[in-house]
């Protein structure tokens, strides 16, 4: 089996460098910039890989990133997680299998969160299920990863601006083999 910085690093120069579904950035800039966010932020080495590797899903699910702007979820948190499982713990997979729950979550709990949201975003937020009822959002904080999502959620919203200055994805490697539990 291939080490994962291996595999990740073949997604992220590869389907990776394609648009970022309706955003102004690629796919793997917007990851990049997502974990930038995380690191400036003092964030744990597993929030950080989190934040990088969070939408993974659209690379690795049946249904494709671009399914998904065309009118069919493709559920793509869950997909990640699964496949990230292989070499990641909960900390990590939990987060990412969340991302889409929170921003669900926060549309429901904070009214100014879904005016921020860029046009993409809330296009998809209608395929993802809209705002979470009152009984989606006590379950949801019951989930003992939910912070760490909602946290995850605020540097992908972040991580959407062409012209902000990035790292690369070797800049995260150490981090990547610090927190992986199979490389």
């Amino acid at each position: 089996m291939r080490d994962i910085v291996d595999r990740l690093r073949e997604m992220f120069e590869g389907e990776g460098l394609r648009d970022y579904l309706g955003e102004d950035v690629s796919m793997a800039q917007h990851m990049l910039q997502a974990a930038v966010h995380a690191r400036t932020a003092g964030a744990p080495d597993y929030l950080v890989v989190a934040a990088l590797v969070h939408d993974i899903g659209h690379f690795t699910g049946v249904v494709s990133g671009r399914d998904l702007m065309s009118g069919k979820e493709n559920h793509h948190d869950d997909a990640g997680a699964d496949w990230l499982a292989t070499w990641f713990g909960p900390e990590i997979t939990e987060p990412v299998r969340l991302h889409v729950a929170a921003k669900r979550y926060l549309c429901a709990v904070e009214p100014s969160y879904f005016d921020a949201l860029s046009d993409a975003s809330v296009y998809t937020l209608g395929l993802q299920g809209g705002p979470m009822s009152a009984a989606e959002v006590a379950e949801f904080e019951n989930n003992p990863y939910h912070r760490d999502a909602i946290t995850l959620r605020r540097w992908e919203d972040a991580g959407k601006n062409a012209d902000a200055p990035t790292l690369t994805f070797d800049e995260f490697m150490p981090a990547i083999r610090a927190v992986a539990i199979r490389v």
